[in-house]
């Protein structure tokens, strides 16, 4: 099993280190959107889609105006999972399979660019999204994203447990070696993605937490601004914060056999990328649209 770390789109707002604690002053900051592509004997998996190329074509009709510009969202064809798995030499139809940490707009807008694939999603979230009624609800779920896929498979809490944590075995169509871990707290159905690659677990926790340090199991930390973001965005800040230390928990208990990281966290991507010899694309972040350098 062969795992591909991308970055499927970028968001730079305004704040610098206080945002992703590495860019000096207060500028542009810079975060990711870290997807994972796993060769699989059932064909490709996706697990989250990132920006998409109608996202790209179409900003206004699919993404709220506040966090399209809030953001500072950097929409690049070349950055898409789209282009991303054609560069690679393979097609969008090889993609069988999208595995989603949640549906939030900068998770889920790769989504339509495989139409005949099948997107693996709790129950929970999938109700959440197709529900959604407050201004913060409606700002991150946007059914634009979503509306051409014609097969969901959808799955209640529940099943074995893997190191401590309830888990989603025998996703349908899926390799054993995938699971769904719930972790709730950031939206009512949000969860983690594990994957035995053979030698390791890689746990892609989502939105679980947003910056690398949140994961130091002595003194974790997250800069001020990323916090803020964080804390406006949760739906349950208790069970948030007990999912950040039970994943704290599990980093212990496993530690070499592990590798956990986020959704957002840049530093996070480059050394992993860096890990498994995948070239590296540095952006320079700039205002919205076309000031994205590589």
């Amino acid at each position: 099993m062969k795992v591909h770390h991308l970055s499927c789109g970028s968001m730079c707002p305004l704040g610098g280190h206080i945002m992703d604690g590495s860019t000096p002053g207060l500028g542009f900051s810079h975060l990711v959107c870290h997807c994972l592509l796993i060769e699989t004997e059932q064909g490709l998996v996706l697990v989250d889609t990132g920006f998409g190329l109608q996202d790209v074509n179409k900003p206004h009709d699919r993404l709220a105006e506040f966090f399209l510009y809030f953001n500072n969202v950097q929409l690049i064809e070349e950055k898409t999972a789209a282009a991303q798995v054609e560069k690679l030499g393979f097609k969008r139809e090889d993609v069988r399979h999208i595995v989603m940490t949640h549906l939030d707009f900068d998770h889920a807008g790769g989504i339509s660019d495989f139409p005949n694939a099948t997107v693996h999603i709790f129950e929970a979230e999938y109700r959440a999204a197709m529900v959604a009624k407050s201004l913060k609800d409606v700002g991150r779920y946007r059914p634009q994203q979503w509306a051409r896929i014609k097969e969901w498979q959808r799955y209640e809490v529940g099943g074995d447990l893997w190191n401590g944590f309830e888990s989603v075995r025998d996703l349908k169509g899926l390799p054993p070696e995938i699971l769904m871990v719930p972790l709730v707290g950031h939206t009512f159905g949000h969860c983690g993605i594990a994957v035995d690659n053979g030698t390791e677990w890689l746990f892609h926790a989502g939105d679980a937490y947003f910056f690398r340090d949140e994961m130091d199991v002595e003194n974790p930390r997250c800069p001020i601004g990323l916090r803020a973001y964080q804390t406006g965005m949760e739906v349950d800040r208790h069970l948030r914060l007990h999912n950040q230390d039970r994943l704290r928990n599990l980093k212990r208990g496993l530690g070499e056999d592990l590798t956990i990281f986020c959704a957002h966290d840049r530093v996070e991507l480059e050394r992993l990328q860096a890990r498994q010899g995948q070239r590296i694309e540095k952006v320079e972040p700039g205002f919205l649209h076309g000031s994205v350098h590589y």
